[in-house]
């Protein structure tokens, strides 16, 4: 069996969902300019105000065979599609797609400018597609073919990127989780050291709100997502002690490993998190080898791919660091049922993401009383939902 080509189709159609998107963002590294705090930055597929139905279209990557079976992926980006096409494509036509080892690695060598951002994440996909392919062709979940299962179903906690943090709404969207059955829920700072005194303030009136709606069995954490510094850091942590938050989530830019492993050494009340910004096990080791996280939170969709993922795991097992990895959907899905519960023990569900990644599946992956069940179908149980699709075009590049 050889690959023959891959394809790019555009699907298009309506999110039923009653809810409002994009209530509030988080904060940014850039937003010690003033012109971009000012942005509401509202993601495309979650324009505010303007539904429901809200319109949304997605792109999907098909990996053909000469034998008729293919191997799916989406969404992805159009950048994507574009590196795909112009620079791994050809590596893999005549390939064996069950030989996802050595395409990874002469995709991962043509591409030595690409080792991080936008080129790896379209490795990813590719690597994701493949591995959806050979589970179809041997008829088995990929949890199943990367050692699993490890576990019926996995732990998920309520993501809440897009939601507002004004206290009223926050506790009654915290309360409505830990209702639905999550036991965990993240929540996503605004502010940051150039907001000064009033920053502070709000962003411990986050914390305090939250704590107080779900109360001491629900485990809470909050994002910073790249945007503080050191000293910051430890003050916010000093202040949030009496909640008890589980973890403060990339407090720092990513490139600054040794500030990390500061955080880490100097604040002992609350575990420090980070790599969903990192690419492939070198980026992860360097993580490691400093002593920098408590938690690893590498993207399947981004760092490499579940082939990657599996050796990230490794590596964080032998340094008895778990990895709790970044959305990833499906995807993570089948890399946590493939570890042990120690090394993967719970899954990111970002809601609002959530919903727009089901639109346009037959087979909707949604936790159920917090806990995702597992997949039975082959591959990655990726299967477009005709039912939901108004408009189709194949996308040539």
């Amino acid at each position: 069996m050889k690959i023959t080509g891959v394809r790019f189709i555009r699907v298009s159609g309506k999110c039923l969902h009653e809810g409002a998107f994009s209530e509030e963002r988080l904060v940014r590294p850039i937003d010690i300019y003033p012109e971009f705090k000012s942005q509401p930055t509202y993601w495309p597929v979650y324009r505010k105000n303007e539904g429901p139905p809200y319109p949304v279209s997605s792109l999907f990557m098909f990996i053909d065979t000469d034998e008729g079976i293919s191997g799916m992926y989406g969404s992805i980006g159009m950048n994507e599609c574009r590196i795909i096409s112009g620079l791994v494509s050809g590596i893999l036509k005549g390939e064996n797609p069950h030989a996802v080892e050595r395409i990874w690695d002469k995709m991962y060598r043509h591409a030595i400018h690409g080792r991080k951002g936008e080129t790896m994440m379209a490795i990813s996909k590719i690597d994701l597609a493949l591995w959806d392919l050979k589970g179809k062709l041997l008829d088995a979940p990929v949890y199943k073919l990367l050692g699993g299962p490890s576990r019926e179903k996995t732990r998920a906690y309520a993501s809440m990127l897009g939601y507002s943090i004004e206290p009223e709404m926050a506790a009654k969207r915290a309360k409505e989780v830990v209702e639905q059955g999550y036991t965990a829920t993240k929540w996503f700072f605004r502010h940051g050291p150039t907001d000064g005194p009033e920053g502070i303030r709000k962003n411990l009136e986050l914390i305090r709100t939250i704590r107080e709606a779900v109360g001491y069995d629900v485990d809470i954490m909050f994002d910073a997502w790249s945007s503080w510094d050191v000293p910051y850091t430890q003050r916010m942590a000093a202040l949030a002690s009496e909640y008890n938050p589980w973890w403060f989530e990339e407090p720092v830019l990513a490139d600054m490993i040794p500030q990390y492993a500061e955080l880490r050494r100097s604040i002992p009340n609350v575990l420090i998190s980070g790599g969903e910004h990192e690419y492939t096990r070198w980026g992860i080791k360097a993580l490691l080898d400093a002593g920098a996280v408590d938690i690893l939170q590498p993207d399947p969709t981004w760092a490499g791919g579940l082939t990657e993922m599996s050796k990230i795991c490794a590596l964080a097992s032998a340094h008895g660091i778990p990895v709790i990895p970044h959305h990833g959907g499906i995807a993570s899905t089948h890399l946590i049922a493939s570890q042990t519960i120690t090394t993967c023990p719970i899954q990111e569900w970002l809601i609002q993401a959530g919903i727009i990644d089901n639109v346009f599946m037959k087979h909707k992956l949604l936790p159920i009383n917090g806990y995702i069940q597992l997949p039975e179908r082959p591959g990655l149980g990726m299967e477009l939902d005709e039912d939901a699709i108004e408009s189709r075009e194949e996308i040539k590049m």
